[in-house]
């Protein structure tokens, strides 16, 4: 399966960006936890350049905190500052007004040095669709400011939210990548629900990220899917869950679709437990080969 997708607005969305980054003194980067580097846009670097920048794991609630706290370190390992947070409950959002004071710090001592008013900190917002960018303004805001929804591309434009006097964040529509460089990133994004729907196949979502779960989080699918033991094949797994939900066809038949897309909402709603789709050693061999891998990538 070939995801591909980049409507107009984000190739508009990213020229804007580049252009309001001059007016920008602080850039938050916000990553979905359970999958934080295949749910970053691979030219984040080249657009912020050397801008200070905050990484947000948002979705913390729903990724698993062991594999969170790994992605911690490898961000601090680069230099870069990483909060996780939950948007929709405000859980770590009230630390993000102090860091990024601290990360503009050099700027605002600039402008009292030469005798300049103080003016609130500006901050860019910056991630792909329906990593959480509106809720998170509205948590910030106290108000709801950016409309929000659980389908990617809901933001469209930009707007300045003021927030007292001490921070004015920007807001920008997600900007996706126009081409998937490896397609396990695209699994592993419409498998989040980052992806239309209508433009994925459920059944290789469903049975790459049932593989994944099997390896790393096998107890947590017996316990929701009330399965003694877990088969080898991960399409078999999909018949047995059909089976105990009731995804069935005519003629007695499992309707592998039906029971593909049950198990993406449950993975996306926290049914099943905290889960994170990636973890650090599935960039390993990016080093060496160019390009990201998982123990799923043949």
């Amino acid at each position: 399966m070939t995801i591909q997708w980049f409507p107009g607005h984000m190739a508009k969305a990213r020229r804007q960006v580049t252009e309001k980054l001059k007016q920008v003194d602080v850039v938050i980067e916000l990553l979905d936890a359970r999958l934080p580097l295949s749910s970053r846009n691979p030219m984040i670097d080249e657009i912020v350049a050397e801008k200070p920048r905050l990484i947000l794991l948002n979705k913390a609630d729903l990724a698993d905190p062991s594999v969170t706290e790994m992605w911690i370190r490898y961000f601090k390992e680069q230099g870069l500052r990483t909060l996780p947070i939950d948007a929709l409950s405000g859980r770590g959002v009230n630390k993000l007004p102090e860091l990024c004071q601290e990360l503009a710090s050099d700027m605002l001592q600039k402008r009292a040095d030469r005798g300049m008013l103080a003016r609130a900190v500006r901050i860019m917002i910056l991630g792909i669709p329906n990593v959480g960018k509106s809720s998170l303004i509205n948590r910030l805001a106290k108000r709801s400011v950016a409309q929000t929804g659980d389908r990617p591309a809901v933001t469209k434009s930009q707007q300045w939210v003021k927030m007292g006097d001490t921070l004015e964040l920007l807001d920008t529509p997600g900007i996706l990548w126009p081409k998937f460089e490896d397609q396990m990133v695209g699994l592993r994004l419409a498998a989040s629900g980052a992806i239309k729907d209508e433009l994925i196949d459920f059944s290789e979502v469903a049975l790459y990220a049932v593989r994944y779960m099997m390896h790393y989080y096998p107890e947590r699918l017996k316990d929701r899917f009330k399965l003694t033991d877990l088969p080898e094949d991960g399409v078999e797994l999909l018949e047995m869950i059909g089976k105990k939900r009731g995804c069935m066809a005519s003629g007695g038949y499992i309707d592998y679709d039906k029971a593909s897309e049950l198990l993406l909402r449950e993975l996306r709603s926290g049914k099943i437990g905290q889960i994170s789709l990636e973890r650090p050693i599935d960039w390993e061999m990016e080093v060496t080969i160019g390009e990201p891998r998982s123990i799923y990538d043949e």
